[in-house]
């Protein structure tokens, strides 16, 4: 199938559209419609690889030199949003990122939050002795009255989980998290992986504050053994992100899509690389497998236009859209 073909799909895909909200774009808030084709896990650049939680300070010429190509072509694929998941203290720049939007024309979407995996050496000192309350301010603030100096406001919560049993750091910054959704209404998406101990105590964290399962994305989802765990969640109205597509994997991704396709849950999955132009320390991880090698495939294997328009255009607008979401919402 060639790619004009896929193209030519998302183009008139992103032609119609539902119902929408808000989001925030690095550029100012934009109708969720807008969004169009959009990949929710996504890294610009990260520091990846340095030995503790520190301010971001990039070569930003080299940076745009090998940068801006990845992000031309996913924009020529048909791919007009990206989810920078790069959080705070792990090489979050939103300034650069509008940068790249002005260069690329794509939306790109930042975040606040702090990443709690890789042994907590990502979150800042303050955190561990802050309150929870204390934590989310900062980020209310931040939602308020923009990131650092530069007027530009988050689209979402980005929080990490380590492997095991949840510290008592992680549970503190997922509460800090469902106090700002509170308050904001972002969607809280956190790296989650194969921890099905850490998925159930986000969850039963969020019925405790009455915030739906909705308002939580669990990253890394593909990661899971058990597809089933990741269906129940669904069924409880929380958003799976299936964000680890290489041109090597599709096939347990098709598979994996089946079952959320026979379950009647295509509605709450979302699809990316969790890829990165500009890691620190890592192999670059490009952005455009979903679009060249997945969606043909889903195609080849009886999946229907309407239902990659769900994956990949419909359910970022409803995943991200700006609103509190109370328990009970699907």
């Amino acid at each position: 199938m060639s790619k004009l073909f896929i193209l030519i799909l998302l183009h008139c895909a992103c032609l119609v559209h539902g119902q929408s909200g808000v989001i925030y774009t690095v550029k100012g808030k934009i109708d969720s419609k807008d969004l169009n084709a959009a990949l929710t896990h996504e890294h610009l650049m990260s520091n990846f690889g340095d030995e503790a939680a520190s301010i971001a300070v990039y070569d930003s010429v080299a940076l745009f030199k090998q940068v801006i190509p990845y992000l031309k072509k996913i924009r020529d694929l048909g791919i007009h949003s990206i989810f920078d998941c790069t959080a705070a203290y792990f090489g979050r720049n939103v300034s650069l990122l509008n940068r790249l939007a002005d260069s690329t024309g794509l939306h790109i979407i930042t975040n606040t939050g702090f990443y709690g995996a890789a042994n907590d050496k990502y979150i800042p000192a303050f955190a561990f002795t802050a309150t929870a309350n204390q934590i989310a301010n900062t980020w209310i603030n931040e939602f308020e009255n923009g990131i650092d100096d530069t007027g530009i406001k988050p689209g979402f919560i980005k929080l990490a989980f380590d492997d095991g049993v949840p510290s008592a750091i992680d549970c503190k910054l997922f509460e800090a998290g469902i106090i700002t959704h509170l308050k904001t209404g972002l969607t809280i998406q956190v790296h989650t992986g194969n921890n099905v101990v850490a998925a159930n105590e986000q969850l039963r964290l969020l019925n405790t504050r009455k915030v739906s399962a909705a308002a939580w994305i669990w990253a890394h989802a593909n990661k899971a053994d058990d597809v089933n765990v990741l269906v129940d969640a669904a069924s409880k109205g929380a958003w799976i992100s299936l964000d680890g597509i290489t041109a090597l994997n599709t096939g347990e991704y098709i598979k994996k899509l089946q079952t959320f396709k026979d379950k009647k849950l295509l509605h709450k999955v979302l699809l990316s690389h969790d890829g990165n132009s500009f890691p620190r320390g890592g192999a670059i991880r490009k952005y455009e497998d979903v679009v060249t090698k997945l969606i043909p495939e889903l195609l080849k294997n009886g999946f229907l236009k309407e239902e990659i328009d769900q994956l990949v255009i419909h359910n970022p607008q409803a995943a991200f859209e700006i609103r509190v979401r109370k328990t009970n919402e699907l």
